[in-house]
């Protein structure tokens, strides 16, 4: 399990590293919106996520952010 915050936080540490920008677009019921130099990326508005659910997150910032960006 991963904690939310900690997903957001490594997120943007890694955006900011490579000199993109992480913005909050817009906070719903049940996700909250960012957007990753284009890229919108939805996370859900739970404490804990699943290690599945986290993966897939990471996968979609791959676009901007580079392929396996979070193994390294």
């Amino acid at each position: 399990m991963t904690r939310a915050r900690t997903l957001e936080k490594r997120i943007r540490q890694e955006a900011k590293r490579q000199g993109l920008s992480w913005t909050l677009l817009r906070q719903g019921a049940n996700h909250s919106l960012y957007g990753l130099d284009g890229v919108t990326i939805p996370i859900p508005r739970h404490a804990e996520l699943g290690e599945g659910l986290t993966r897939e997150i990471y996968k979609q910032c791959e676009a901007k952010l580079g392929r396996g960006w979070w193994r390294k």
